[in-house]
C-alpha cells in the first residue's frame, strides 16, 4: 500500500517515549479506570490532543504581538467552545491544560457525571447501544468531545426504553432521593 492510502488512516497519537516506565503505567492505568477508557490509546489520542492545543499556543506566544492577535483569539474562542477554558481565558491557560480537562469533556464521562448512568463503564455501553442523544439525533461514539452548548441537551433517545425508566442500578435512586427530602 502506498502512502495516502484510504485504507492506512493517519495515527491521531503519539505513544509515550518511555512505555515501561512504572510510574507512566500506574498513572495511565489510573486515568483509564476513572474515565472508563477502553484502552490506551483513547487516553494517549487525547493527550496528543491535548499537546496539540499547546503546541499552537506556544508557537502564537513567539511570535510578534499584531500576528499573532487573530490566531490567538480563534483559538481562545474554539477552546471556550469545547468546554476546556472559561471565557476571557488567556493564551497562558492553554499552556495548562491537562488531559483530564479534555477526558471530561468525553461524552462517557458526561453521561456518567449527569447520572444518566451508574459508571462510566455503563455510560461508555448506553452510548454505543445508541440509549444516549445529544439534542435528539443519537451518539455512538464514547469520545464524542462534547461542546458546551450541547451538554444541557444530553439525555436519554427517544427511541430508548431508557427514556421512560431508568438503566438498571438506577431504578430506585431518584424516587428515594424525592421521598427522603420531602419527608
Amino acid at each position: 500500500m502506498a502512502l495516502g492510502d484510504p485504507k492506512r488512516p493517519r495515527k491521531k497519537y503519539k505513544t509515550p517515549r518511555h512505555p515501561w516506565r512504572a510510574d507512566v503505567l500506574k498513572e495511565e492505568l489510573e486515568i483509564m479506570g476513572i474515565y472508563g477508557l477502553r484502552n490506551k490509546r483513547e487516553l494517549w489520542r487525547a493527550k496528543t490532543t491535548v499537546s496539540h492545543f499547546r503546541r499552537i499556543a506556544r508557537s502564537l506566544l513567539s511570535q510578534p504581538p499584531e500576528v499573532r492577535k487573530k490566531r490567538e483569539r480563534e483559538l481562545l474562542d474554539k477552546l471556550y467552545r469545547l468546554g476546556l477554558l472559561d471565557e476571557g481565558a488567556e493564551l497562558d491557560h492553554v499552556l495548562d491544560l491537562r488531559v483530564e480537562h479534555l477526558l471530561e469533556r468525553r461524552l462517557q464521562t458526561l453521561v456518567y457525571r449527569k447520572g444518566l448512568a451508574v459508571s462510566p463503564y455503563q455510560a461508555r455501553q448506553l452510548i454505543v447501544h445508541g440509549h444516549i442523544a445529544i439534542g435528539g439525533r443519537k451518539v455512538y461514539s464514547p469520545g464524542y468531545i462534547v461542546k458546551r452548548d450541547e451538554e444541557d441537551l444530553i439525555t436519554y433517545a427517544p427511541t430508548s426504553p431508557f427514556a421512560n425508566k431508568k438503566p438498571p442500578g438506577l431504578e430506585g435512586k431518584e424516587g428515594s432521593e424525592a421521598g427522603g427530602g420531602s419527608a
